[in-house]
């Protein structure tokens, strides 16, 4: 499988309500989706901004499961100084099936469909951070100018989430490493090393400009 489907745990580092400069913030912030982006839930596609615990919100491995946390944290974004490496990705409509353009921490669990990943190891599916995607598909960074909010959503375990019509985005549980070394659970999906992560996301994008010069449609999941 690639070994693609199963995360290394590590502690979530999320504050609840919380605000802070953009280097401090986005230094304990790992990952969350900005406000006004739309996921897929049992009421249709709602606001991330406007969820809460115990809504049900589409997964991509296991039906409707039910939100058991959300965190909401403040970031300023108005640090010029700010390393281009805590940058957010932008990523532009249609890019990973999405329709409308998604701003993504640069950690953030995205999971890929590639053909590549199926050939080597029997399962297209892998998850990589958002920063391995900048550079293909008019995936950027931007610098930070502006406050923004971001909502971490997290189930009982960790699920993946549809936004915006079919990017698919890692939600980590609220589970710690700690907790998972006492109870010897796993999580169901690993973040690619950033080198894997790369030649995943080369193979992924040459995958998508194929189809296209063919005529045919992206690998997106929409609903």
């Amino acid at each position: 499988m690639f070994g693609w489907k199963f995360k290394t745990p590590r502690i979530n580092y999320r504050t609840s309500e919380s605000s802070g400069a953009y280097n401090g913030g986005l230094e304990v912030a790992t990952h969350g989706l900005v406000a006004g982006t739309r996921v897929a839930s049992m009421m249709g596609w709602r606001g991330v901004e406007s969820l809460a615990k115990g809504d049900m919100v589409l997964t991509f491995d296991n039906g409707m499961q039910e939100i058991t946390d959300i965190h909401r944290v403040t970031i300023c974004l108005d640090a010029p100084e700010t390393d281009q490496a805590l940058w957010p990705v932008l990523v532009p409509p249609n890019a990973l099936g999405n329709k409308e353009k998604l701003t993504l921490l640069p950690d953030q669990g995205v999971m890929l469909e590639c053909e590549a990943a199926s050939d080597v190891h029997g399962d297209p599916f892998a998850v990589v951070a958002a920063k391995a995607l900048v550079g293909e598909r008019g995936i950027h960074r931007s610098p930070p100018n502006t406050r923004i909010e971001l909502i971490a959503v997290s189930f009982a375990e960790d699920q993946v989430i549809y936004a915006e019509g079919g990017a698919l985005i890692l939600c980590l549980s609220s589970t710690t490493t700690l907790d998972r070394l006492l109870d010897g659970s796993q999580s169901a999906y690993e973040v690619l090393s950033h080198d894997d992560a790369i030649r995943l996301v080369e193979c992924f994008a040459m995958e998508l400009t194929d189809r296209e010069d063919l005529g045919c449609p992206a690998m997106a999941h929409t609903l």
